[in-house]
């Protein structure tokens, strides 16, 4: 008797435990959950206004200054299908590109000859950044993203006011090995990109990473970006994801309108 007891008392705490441990599980994610996604909104910002060169360093820079500071930076919404910018009414701060991806009706399919970002399905709209000057465009940020070896790197590439010249580029979410693929978070790689140039004088994508060092002497200097060491596959993620965004299937019809004025 006093065995089936002990057992019962052994299971009625082991249930206690669980349950309570339960509920502080459940009441941390609905306490914390705002608050990491506020978080991740803001490191966003960080990025976004580090590559729009607004500011240098916001990493180290409070919530309350970050904000102030991408006030000077107007989100709009662009339709990948048509290279306009949206008139359908949606709120360009509201609005995620990564849930609308996953939604048959706001996004497409993209066939494994199309897809070299290998992101399999593209939401129809997407979120750019605009820095404007008098009523100029300065800076025009555009999200990206694609697989490298490990994981999708989601980041912005920043064109300067002819469109055609990098004005940073970084990645601000992905799983690549530190060390190694891990280095897109490098601050000496990312200041190569700056200057690059985006496409060649038929007005097609000539940007790309290659492996090993550039040959500042080559005529094809201003279109290259040193590879990553002993990241073969996540310089080859990068440059795919790169050209695929800044192409025909990402935002090379909105860039053509933008230039023209048609936008």
């Amino acid at each position: 008797m006093a065995s089936n007891e002990t057992t019962r008392k052994t299971l009625l705490v082991s249930l206690v435990l669980s349950l309570v441990c339960s509920v502080l599980v459940s009441a941390s994610a609905v306490y914390l959950g705002p608050r990491q996604q506020e978080n991740k909104v803001l490191d966003v910002q960080r990025n976004i206004l580090a590559i729009s060169g607004l500011v240098e360093h916001p990493e180290f820079m409070d919530r309350e200054f970050v904000q102030e500071k991408f006030q000077a930076i107007t989100p709009r919404l662009v339709d990948i299908r048509t290279g306009h910018y949206d008139t359908s009414g949606n709120d360009p701060v509201r609005y995620d590109q990564r849930t609308a991806a996953r939604d048959p009706a706001r996004s497409r399919s993209l066939p494994p000859a199309a897809d070299a970002a290998k992101i399999r399905r593209q939401a129809h709209l997407a979120q750019i950044y605009e820095v404007r000057e008098q009523g100029e465009l300065k800076t025009l940020i555009l999200p990206i993203h694609g697989y490298g070896l490990w994981s999708t790197l989601y980041g912005y590439i920043a064109l300067e006011s002819d469109l055609t010249e990098v004005a940073g580029l970084g990645f601000y979410e992905h799983g690549e090995t530190p060390g190694l693929g891990g280095e897109v978070d490098n601050p000496r790689w990312k200041e190569l990109w700056e200057g690059k140039r985006v496409f060649n004088d038929q007005g097609r994508v000539d940007i790309s990473v290659i492996k090993g060092a550039v040959d500042a002497n080559s005529p094809r200097a201003l279109h290259q970006v040193d590879g990553l060491s002993g990241a073969t596959l996540t310089s080859r993620g990068v440059n795919n994801l790169v050209q695929f965004w800044l192409g025909d299937e990402g935002f090379g019809p909105f860039l053509a309108n933008l230039k023209e004025g048609k936008a």
